[in-house]
């Protein structure tokens, strides 16, 4: 016999167990079914996020910038360290911990909200009704296959890392997200494809570590996505800290051999380049997670990408189903995903919730951090519009000058004629923290005067927000 809910989520990435919590609230009864298991077979619930992704990366982020931080920069302070060094095993084991504690603290909050939990792996198998019919095949621990129906159904599957042709992982010297994470030494040699967010991020760990980083971007621009300034500055920076960073390259071959791996690619000019690693990260992408979910069946249409195709309130072209978080179009972030996760519970509800891509923020965990809201320089030149600038370096803050950390600078963009705020950009210490202000004055519609006028506490990194606001006028009284 068939379980039967209002409400069944597949997945328990942050879309899918935030959209779990957000009906169980509402007062739907929901279950959640999710594949994701640990290594001992029990429930790994969390997706990619929790387990290969946002939180171990800033674990290991944590990690090896206290190892950095100590080694570079620890004298500064009148503080002597004999014979520093960095035990890689257990530094991967507090990050196994941490995810450990994160997934047991979702399954902590099922129980609370009386979601039931199913560990395996959900497909349609046709109509129930007006609703669906599920068959969940079981995976880890769990021996039993259920069939569920459900009034609605939200698909919240996610991703997984796109691979080179000519390298497909096997996570031992040819590495995704996970094999990244999951290293035991540092190598001597790291190659990494890709100089985005999680290249950036897993060469900036084993940088730190001590091996000899070499990044490989296929873009003739570094950091095309992030304003032109703000990507100018991270590029001097990055350098600086050793980082080798290669722009406009095209990959021609990789040959695994048995102790090392050598690159062939093309450079910015069309020449011919090697490169030989000890271990390659690549991070090209990541492709929807679509397949098993039994879609040709029951006709649930995929876009050209292999997304699945949703209107602007993530209903798909079958009657109750809906998507969200990285299956579908839009940024490949976590806290996109909540959101759209809260916003179909809602809308199950009978409410009438948004969610403005133009105000989810973009972060890079790299030292210093990188992060923006809203529009860059560049689009908004090419999109015609007037605007202002209004930027000041946070060598000009007295409280990032006590951290020993001025390096990078924050800027606004506001709206020549009406003032409006149009984004934030910034580089430097706690930038994923600053670009909130940016969030929330865009959210309100508020203009750069209104930021400017807000008494910010001193000493604080928030008052170069404020100067970078008042710069719009030429008023910054610090710089």
């Amino acid at each position: 016999m068939a379980s039967a809910f209002d409400v069944v989520v597949i997945g328990a990435g942050p879309g899918g167990y935030i959209a779990a919590i957000r009906a169980a609230q509402l007062g739907f009864t929901v279950a959640c079914v999710d594949d994701g298991v640990r290594a001992d077979g029990k429930p790994a619930p969390g997706g990619t996020c929790t387990n290969v992704g946002c939180i171990p990366s800033k674990a290991l982020l944590q990690s090896s910038e206290h190892f950095d931080t100590a080694r570079a920069h620890f004298s500064e302070h009148g503080i002597g360290l004999k014979d520093l060094s960095i035990d890689v095993p257990k530094m991967i084991a507090r990050k196994a911990k941490i995810v450990q504690q994160t997934n047991e603290g979702i399954l902590y909050l099922f129980k609370k909200n009386k979601i039931t939990f199913f560990q395996g792996r959900a497909a349609f198998e046709g109509k129930e009704g007006n609703g669906w019919r599920l068959n969940v095949s079981p995976v880890g621990v769990n021996k039993n296959a259920e069939t569920l129906t459900a009034a609605h159904v939200i698909v919240a599957t996610g991703s997984s890392p796109r691979a080179l042709p000519e390298a497909p992982f096997d996570n031992k010297r040819v590495l995704d997200n996970e094999g990244a994470l999951a290293l035991t030494e540092t190598p001597k040699r790291l190659g990494v494809v890709g100089a985005g967010v999680i290249g950036l991020e897993m060469g900036s760990v084993w940088r730190r570590l001590g091996a000899e980083v070499t990044l490989l971007e296929a873009l003739p621009e570094f950091l095309g996505v992030a304003d032109a300034a703000v990507a100018k500055e991270a590029a001097k920076l990055f350098k600086a800290q050793g980082l080798v960073i290669h722009t406009g390259v095209k990959i021609t071959g990789v040959k695994n051999g048995a102790k090392e791996l050598a690159v062939e690619y093309t450079d910015a000019t069309g020449a011919a380049q090697k490169a030989v690693f000890d271990k390659l990260i690549v991070s090209i992408g990541r492709v929807p997670n679509t397949r098993g979910l039994n879609a040709e069946a029951v006709g649930l249409a995929l876009d050209e990408r292999g997304f699945i195709a949703v209107d602007d309130h993530c209903r798909t072209n079958l009657p109750n189903v809906w998507a969200i978080g990285d299956v579908v179009r839009g940024p490949m972030l976590a806290h996109k995903a909540e959101e759209e996760g809260v916003a179909v519970a809602e809308r199950l509800a009978g409410q009438k919730p948004h969610v403005d891509f133009n105000t989810v923020p973009f972060v890079i965990y790299t030292s210093p951090e990188i992060a923006w809201v809203g529009k860059t320089e560049q689009q908004l030149k090419a999109a015609g519009v007037s605007y202002r600038a209004g930027s000041v370096p946070f060598m000009a803050n007295g409280r990032a000058r006590a951290l020993g950390d001025t390096r990078g600078f924050v800027k606004w963009l506001a709206d020549a004629a009406t003032d409006r705020v149009l984004g934030l950009h910034i580089i430097g210490p706690m930038a994923s923290e600053l670009v909130m202000e940016g969030v929330t004055a865009m959210e309100f519609g508020a203009a750069s005067e209104d930021i400017a006028r807000i008494c910010h506490a001193h000493p604080t990194l928030t008052e170069t927000v404020k100067e970078a606001a008042l710069a719009l006028d030429g008023r910054a009284l610090n710089f």
